[in-house]
């Protein structure tokens, strides 16, 4: 009886421990995205899924007391020209592909302009690669975020 309740308790462990692995860390968060030129952060953006696509909303700007704590997008076009950035949607239409997100754009309201980007999620779900690019994704650069929860 000891013998059958050790071996279904070390079964269960082993059943637990491999779901455990089987899972992999999602984008799905508010992520720290670092300023490339002064390696400070820059802002907090969250990302959520709606039927299977992300998204990604500016929630918070870390700026300099003498900067503008509320900056318009003013290289922007159509309907984001001249409008906050804080609370900006800069990422849409991100899908899972396999251990990556791809099929989505994201908009860089420094410069005004949208790129076509895909993420991966590394170091164990706490730093999210994130590659804006122009036609293939070797003509682009990559960030990565730091995952701030």
């Amino acid at each position: 009886m000891i013998r059958r309740l050790v071996t279904f308790s070390l079964a269960a462990a082993t059943l637990a421990a491999s779901g455990a692995w089987a899972q992999e860390a999602s984008a799905v968060g508010v992520w720290k995205t670092i300023d490339d030129e002064t390696g400070k952060p820059k802002s907090l953006v969250r990302i959520s899924e709606n039927n299977g696509e992300l998204r990604g909303k500016i929630e918070k700007l870390f700026r300099d007391a003498s900067e503008d704590q509320n900056p318009k997008c003013d290289k922007c076009e159509g309907a984001l020209k001249d409008q906050p950035i804080l609370g900006m949607t800069i990422i849409t239409g991100m899908k899972k592909d396999g251990s990556e997100y791809n099929g989505g754009q994201i908009l860089d309201p420094a410069n005004g302009k949208v790129y076509r980007s895909k993420m991966s999620v590394t170091d164990g779900g706490k730093k999210l690669d994130v590659r804006g690019y122009i036609g293939v994704p070797l003509l682009g650069r990559t960030q990565t975020w730091l995952r701030a929860e």
